[in-house]
C-alpha cells in the first residue's frame, strides 16, 4: 500500500492539466504522507504508521484510540 494513509485510505487521485491551448495531460495529486512513530499511552507502546497530515492533525486533537475507533477500525486493523 505505497503512498495510502493506513488510517483514512486516502490515496493518489488521477486527473488531467489542460493547458490555455486545450492540450491535455496526465498529472496524480498524491496525499502528503508522512512516515510517523505514534507512542499510545493506553498500551504503553509507540506504533509506526504512515498517515496523513489530516490524520495527524486529527490524532492531536483527539487522541490515536479515539480517532481508531470514531473510524470503525482497531489498532490491529492499522498496524
Amino acid at each position: 500500500m505505497p503512498r495510502t494513509c493506513q488510517i483514512t485510505g486516502k490515496k493518489p487521485l488521477s486527473g488531467h492539466n489542460i493547458s490555455h491551448a486545450h492540450n491535455v495531460t496526465n498529472k496524480w495529486q498524491r496525499p502528503n504522507i508522512q512516515t510517523k512513530r505514534l507512542y499510545v499511552p493506553e498500551l504503553k507502546r509507540t506504533l509506526k504508521l504512515k498517515v496523513s497530515t489530516r490524520a495527524l492533525r486529527t490524532i492531536d486533537k483527539k487522541g490515536l484510540l479515539p480517532y481508531l475507533k470514531s473510524r470503525g477500525l482497531t489498532v490491529r486493523d492499522v498496524t
